[in-house]
């Protein structure tokens, strides 16, 4: 790992109590939850794990955003910003939740309430195959465009999330020590195309998240610095 954002839960609650945020069984829960979904997933590299570069560093950076913007922020959001990634389409939810026979979706709404559960959903990349088109090409431009829509009249607290979630993504992917092989060139080139169709001008949308558009665009620099090099 390459100058990586690494972040241990230890660390992150820490931080959340200094930022005055008291952990409750509510956001415990959605820490344990979390754990369980994500423990042992590494990222492109196949080194770096899943919770202490991703998952907790973009908690932590969406509760510094509310904290820079003087915006209240609740358990509600935190724990949104803890479990973002879990209905993710992966085995781990079906091997887990298979012998629950409400599913994990009717889970989620039970232990963490409607809002949480819409925004995890909300904030899911549905599979390619939900999307006409006549090759993978297709499917996935359908795709962006179907989940850029969502985005633009999304809530205030799943705007955040999401751009974070992204400026997290870039800033790894930017980090690698040796970002080099199809899978990360694909991924670098998506990255830079999404910024310039969407992402960028989304963060100045209003309501205008300028911070986060500083970080996106520095993270799209780099991104591009990478490709053109």
């Amino acid at each position: 790992m390459k100058n990586q954002d690494f972040l241990k839960r230890k660390e992150l609650e820490n931080f959340l109590i200094q930022s005055g945020i008291r952990i409750d069984d509510y956001i415990t829960t959605a820490m344990n939850v979390c754990t369980e979904m994500h423990s042992g997933i590494k990222r492109e590299d196949k080194e770096s794990p899943f919770l202490e570069t991703h998952i907790w560093p973009v908690t932590r950076d969406v509760v510094k955003h509310y904290i820079r913007v003087n915006r209240s922020i609740t358990s509600v959001e935190v724990v949104s910003s803890i479990l973002h990634d879990v209905m993710e389409d992966n085995d781990r939810i079906l091997d887990l939740y298979k012998t629950k026979e409400y599913g994990f979706d009717a889970y989620l709404k039970y232990k963490f309430g409607i809002r949480v559960y819409e925004i995890c959903m909300d904030l899911k990349i549905k599979p390619l195959e939900n999307f006409a088109g006549e090759n993978d090409q297709q499917r996935q431009l359908a795709r962006f465009h179907d989940y850029c829509k969502g985005l633009s009249s999304a809530d205030y607290d799943m705007k955040v999330i999401k751009l974070v979630d992204r400026v997290n993504n870039m800033k790894f992917v930017s980090n690698m020590s040796n970002p080099s092989g199809n899978l990360v060139s694909n991924k670098i080139r998506r990255y830079l195309r999404e910024a310039e169709d969407f992402y960028l001008s989304y963060a100045l949308l209003e309501p205008s998240m300028k911070d986060l558009y500083q970080e996106l665009r520095q993270s799209y620099e780099n991104l591009k610095s990478l490709a053109t090099g």
